[in-house]
């Protein structure tokens, strides 16, 4: 599933900006498609424009009932009445996603903790202090078991021993969902955490729902910016060389 909102606050219609010849969110939709690991794939949004833009290049898309405050509200009404076991959230604005990393993604709930697995996600590695002090990057720490304490827009930990060996992981938002976490998570109120990060992930631990973080060196470029958009521009003219 595919959250995809057309008003987007940093970047208004982002999801429909040219990227090579292709919209952003198709270009999104088209890379999900093509990891074949799907036995369906959706894009859920609240505007027309981009279900017209989804279906007619052949896509399936849904069109939400309510308005939401957070994609894994709108793709949890979207999955209530579906049988299904496992919902993967891609985001709208992530046109680089590859099929490796949603693999390992996936792999853990066959792992010997799945059971105690609520949902999965993924994090890769921060490698200049830019990237750890930008707020868009949002930072994540684990225990040693790898599930998730903490996200944040600001760095985490705080290094007050400058001695300390400190790797900082930015949180990739993609999620691996169970149903019934899910829909938890759509029947219960916002607290105040996830209210003042304003990252919707923080509902979970706040409610006690465990979040197995998986580490992958799929360096993404989400399109939080025109900046940043310029930058997937230039990643894809480079692919082409």
């Amino acid at each position: 599933m595919i959250p995809a909102r057309y008003a987007a606050t940093r970047f208004p219609g982002k999801l429909m900006k040219d990227l090579n010849g292709t919209t952003v969110i198709t270009r999104t939709y088209q890379a999900a498609v093509s990891t074949k690991l799907f036995q369906e794939v959706y894009v859920v949004t609240d505007d027309e424009i981009i279900f017209n833009e989804i279906t007619n290049h052949g896509g399936k898309a849904i069109i939400s009932k309510k308005e939401h405050e957070c994609g894994s509200d709108r793709i949890a009404e979207a999955v209530e009445d579906m049988d299904v076991d496992i919902v993967v959230n891609v985001q709208g604005d992530e046109p680089f996603i590859e099929k490796e990393s949603l693999e390992d993604l996936l792999a853990v709930f066959e792992g010997e903790d799945a059971h105690q697995i609520d949902l999965a996600s993924l994090k890769t590695s921060l490698e200049t202090e830019e990237e750890v002090e930008n707020p868009n990057h949002v930072k994540v720490i684990t225990d040693k078991n790898d599930f998730a304490l903490y996200f944040s827009r600001s760095p985490i930990p705080y290094v007050r021993n400058k001695e300390a060996e400190i790797t900082y992981y930015k949180h990739i938002g993609i999620y691996a969902f169970r149903k019934n976490a899910l829909l938890d998570f759509y029947r219960l109120p916002m607290l105040a955490l996830e209210n003042a990060e304003k990252l919707e992930q923080l509902r979970y631990l706040e409610y006690g729902k465990n979040i197995k973080m998986v580490e992958t060196k799929l360096k993404t470029i989400g399109i939080d910016t025109p900046e940043d958009l310029e930058k997937a521009r230039l990643t894809l003219d480079n692919l082409k060389k």
